[in-house]
């Protein structure tokens, strides 16, 4: 079966979320994923979210947006993403969708940029971070959907780079409602070997955000389409397709080709 293919709403021009989907469908996609502000914006958005839902807008997921998230060394500003999130999560959930997502942090320490150590020792780090997905994760399984956490290149954040690093967090909060994302963007940069990461990951993989080695739509880079999306179908991948992306060249041509390089690779076009 296909993998269905969801384009993140601020990759779409249109007025409202119901003529951003209908011109979605033209180009290829199933679903609009959205965006999670902070301040529990996402929330103040239902009454726009109830219409598009009406209307028959899928949204299975939410990615966060914010300037801090749970990783955050300053305790009220994790505190403050995880209030944010259990929001999102209750909204995506009354909108039929299956989760929000997460990175760990963003932009907020490398430890390729000076002074490369950290304030929070490594076990600090994992600390904070099972206490919220622990909370974050009994919150999504009440709701009845799952929180997502997304491993982020060594540029962007310290903590979780690779798969298996979501993978054994995942582990150690131990709730079926916390698993993992796979960004194809930082996989490209981190992983040794792109399916093999795949496939160890494939009891805790819930999503997949995708866009090239460049960070561009999927086919203005180098990755190797046919071989990632084999191996999700080898390893019987029942979610999303979210594009997340920059676009080069014209803003319809470059969605129009992400999709359509998105479906050609998949093994039952193939076979077809």
């Amino acid at each position: 079966m296909a993998i269905p293919l969801a384009c993140q709403e601020q990759l779409l021009p249109g007025a409202s979320l119901s003529d951003k989907f209908a011109l979605a469908t033209t180009l290829g996609y199933q679903a609009i994923e959205l965006r999670g502000r902070g301040d529990l914006a996402f929330a103040r958005r239902l009454p726009e979210l109830r219409r598009a839902r009406a209307d028959g807008v899928p949204m299975p997921t939410v990615c966060v947006d914010m300037d801090h998230f749970i990783g955050d060394f300053d305790p009220d500003r994790s505190r403050d993403a995880v209030r944010n999130l259990r929001s999102q999560l209750s909204v995506i959930a009354e909108l039929g969708g299956i989760g929000a997502m997460t990175p760990a942090a963003w932009g907020m320490f490398s430890r390729r940029l000076p002074p490369f150590e950290p304030p929070r020792s490594p076990d600090g780090d994992r600390q904070v971070l099972v206490d919220a997905l622990g909370e974050l994760g009994e919150h999504a399984r009440a709701e009845g959907v799952s929180l997502f956490l997304e491993p982020l290149n060594r540029y962007e954040d310290h903590m979780v780079n690779r798969l298996d690093e979501a993978v054994a967090l995942c582990a150690a909060v131990g709730l079926p409602s916390v698993r993992v994302v796979a960004d194809t963007f930082h996989m490209n940069i981190e992983e040794d070997d792109v399916p093999a990461a795949l496939r160890a990951a494939a009891p805790y993989l819930g999503h997949v955000q995708v866009s090239d080695s460049n960070r561009y739509q999927p086919g203005a880079g180098h990755l190797d389409w046919p071989a990632l999306l084999h191996t999700l179908h080898d390893i019987d991948y029942r979610g999303w397709l979210a594009l997340e992306c920059r676009l080069r060249g014209d803003p319809l041509a470059a969605l129009r080709q992400a999709a359509a390089v998105l479906t050609h690779a998949q093994p039952w076009q193939a076979a077809a």
